[in-house]
């Protein structure tokens, strides 16, 4: 694909997860596509940091597979013994800030190849603070970046000049709005950030557990509202296929970044007009034809208040769709995850019931 329009790339968190941002730029490299501005949250800034500081895809692959838990985690427990409630988290910062600072050095903003916007949010006030604007040019990218992974309650908020900073997926895990704000011009945006898959064992077992998974809820509810409506530029919205993997599974790394690559050149192959044709809305769209299984659906009524231009209750209280094909954006259709039955599916408009 010849680039021929500028657009901003926009990198969600989702913990290690993140890690397949290292496949989108892979699949970005081999389209011939430079975005002008990469935004990121969490995972997504240091992913994007890395880039931003000249590191290739390859060169991203082998440090990401060299990367162990050790290197991300250790348990705070003097803070815990010592200071109990008051403990600021359940994770100490050193290693976390020691993998920072090994990619991306001492550099500020100013040093940057490529343009680079990083999400974080006050934690006194609770706004949003955007890093990487003509004001923050010198701000170190190791501090800002560590603070915007810093999940509260699993990493100390991170001080920076006099203020502490927090993630900014908390507020805005995929900024879209940012970038909607910073610049016109067509956004690709990547969310590793699903969480249709049910949990199941020590996957639910302990405060850090049960706590990221709140957080994983959150984040994609928080995403869903934000695109549902969505009025500004155009956005290719791109979801690898990680939704089954835990956010700190250190032993899917190989996985991760492929799934990462996979979904971003699939979803660059339907782009044949390139970015410039696109319109405004969400991108791609299909075609779908929204089915019921009458023997599994128990009427419920879940799927009529989440789609009521697409479903109703029939006359024996079962589910019916009275508008089976539908045009989806790849944020639609939520109420098939949602069935508790698992009584709606959807296939091509063209393929047999």
């Amino acid at each position: 694909m010849k680039q021929t329009t500028q657009f901003s790339l926009v990198l969600s968190g989702g913990g290690l997860k993140g890690l397949a941002h290292i496949g989108v730029f892979r699949a970005l490299e081999e389209h011939g596509l430079v975005p002008d501005l990469v935004i990121g949250s969490s995972m997504g800034s240091l992913i994007g940091a890395a880039w931003a500081c000249g590191m290739s895809a390859e060169t991203m692959t082998t440090r990401a597979l060299q990367v162990e838990r050790r290197h991300v985690f250790k348990v705070a427990h003097a803070d815990m013994a010592l200071r109990r409630m008051m403990s600021p988290a359940v994770y100490r910062r050193e290693p976390l800030e020691t993998l920072i600072r090994s990619i991306v050095g001492t550099c500020t903003f100013h040093d940057l190849k490529h343009r680079l916007l990083v999400n974080t949010v006050d934690l006194a006030s609770g706004r949003q603070c955007v890093w990487g604007g003509a004001d923050t040019q010198g701000a170190r990218l190791k501090d800002v970046v560590f603070a915007s992974c810093a999940l509260p309650g699993i990493f100390p908020p991170h001080e920076i000049n006099g203020r502490r900073y927090v993630d900014g997926a908390i507020i805005e895990n995929l900024p879209v709005q940012v970038a909607a704000a910073t610049a016109s011009w067509p956004i690709l945006a990547v969310n590793v950030a699903a969480t249709s898959v049910e949990r199941t064992g020590s996957e639910l077992e302990g405060f850090a557990a049960t706590y990221i998974r709140g957080l994983e809820i959150v984040m994609q509810t928080q995403i869903e509202g934000q695109l549902r409506d969505w009025h500004g530029p155009p956005l290719i919205l791109v979801q690898p296929r990680v939704e089954h993997i835990s956010m700190f599974a250190f032993d899917r790394t190989a996985e991760l970044i492929e799934a990462g690559y996979r979904a971003t050149a699939q979803t660059l192959d339907q782009m044949d007009g390139g970015l410039q044709t696109l319109a405004a809305g969400m991108h791609p769209v299909r075609r779908l034809r929204v089915l019921v299984d009458e023997e599994r659906c128990v009427g419920c009524g879940a799927c009529v208040v989440q789609a009521p231009k697409v479903f109703r209750l029939d006359a024996r209280g079962k589910a019916e769709v009275h508008t089976p094909v539908q045009t989806w954006s790849p944020i639609e259709g939520a109420y098939v995850l949602n069935c508790p039955t698992y009584a709606i599916s959807v296939r091509p408009e063209d393929s047999a019931a």
